[in-house]
């Protein structure tokens, strides 16, 4: 039986990030995608030149009338934008604890604007963060809603899960991606353990999307039944995939898309 995974997510229109490269990972790990729009952005490649929100109380509509029909096995929540619209995801989640819920705390673009409200920080951490199951912020992600300094090093990354940790999700997948270095190292932190995930760093200015892109896929994942740290090596595999083959498209003039579908195109095609 095929999982239906369900994204709470901004729009981009040049489709590498958001809701678009969500529905894509979806379908590339063998899911079915469905989608709750947050917000339009104007964005491509090289920036975003503009938001338009959603109104939360439609958004919190598009969500229960998912539920009221389709079974779904997970959710990724991505691009919140405002306190407002948090609380109303989070409103509409409450009554569906008990599946697979990522958190992917979006708050800057790759080209560097601004994502979320500063109002909507506390928000997120006081209502979204207790209900997620997976949190997965990057490491200014993690500063900003610790309210510190990025991590710069593995110490400072295993210090900065723990506190994250103990804000209430049951697992946090730590980023290490800005670190930098030849190595891309995530740290995944749970009631337990710690267990770190190591993958090479690929050279490339192809990474839009990339955090929306693993919290898609670990969501598909965990929504298949996988236990989490299993998930998680099947979503870091496929993104790596992803980034090394990006040059096969040629999307853009700034910070490109990964390569969503790179296990399915043919080099002909």
């Amino acid at each position: 039986m095929t999982a239906n995974i369900l994204s709470i997510a901004g729009s981009d229109p040049s489709g590498g990030a958001g809701i678009q490269a969500d529905l894509k990972a979806f379908s590339a790990r063998g899911t079915y995608g469905m989608a709750a729009l947050t917000a339009l952005t104007a964005q491509n490649t090289t920036g975003v030149s503009g938001v338009h929100m959603v109104p939360p109380e439609f958004v919190a509509q598009q969500i229960a009338d998912v539920f009221a029909d389709v079974r779904v096995d997970a959710v990724k929540i991505g691009m919140i934008a405002t306190a407002e619209i948090a609380l109303a995801v989070a409103g509409a989640l409450t009554p569906h604890r008990g599946i697979p819920i990522v958190l992917d705390p979006v708050m800057v673009a790759k080209g560097g604007a601004s994502l979320l409200d500063p109002a909507a920080v506390e928000a997120l951490k006081s209502d979204l963060v207790p209900l997620a199951t997976h949190l997965t912020p990057n490491l200014p992600e993690a500063a900003a809603l610790l309210g510190t300094a990025p991590a710069t090093d593995r110490a400072a990354m295993s210090a900065q899960a723990g506190a994250l940790h103990a804000l209430g999700p049951d697992w946090v997948v730590l980023k290490g991606g800005h670190l930098g270095g030849t190595d891309s190292p995530d740290l995944l932190a749970g009631p337990h353990e710690s267990v770190w995930l190591e993958a090479p760093r690929t050279d490339t200015p192809n990474t839009h999307g990339t955090g929306c892109t693993l919290s898609a896929a670990l969501a598909a994942e965990l929504g298949k039944g996988q236990d989490t740290l299993s998930a998680l090596r099947a979503a870091k595999a496929y993104l790596s995939g992803a980034v090394a083959h990006a040059e096969r498209l040629d999307v853009g003039r700034g910070h490109g898309p990964t390569h969503h579908f790179h296990a399915l195109w043919r080099e002909t095609d």
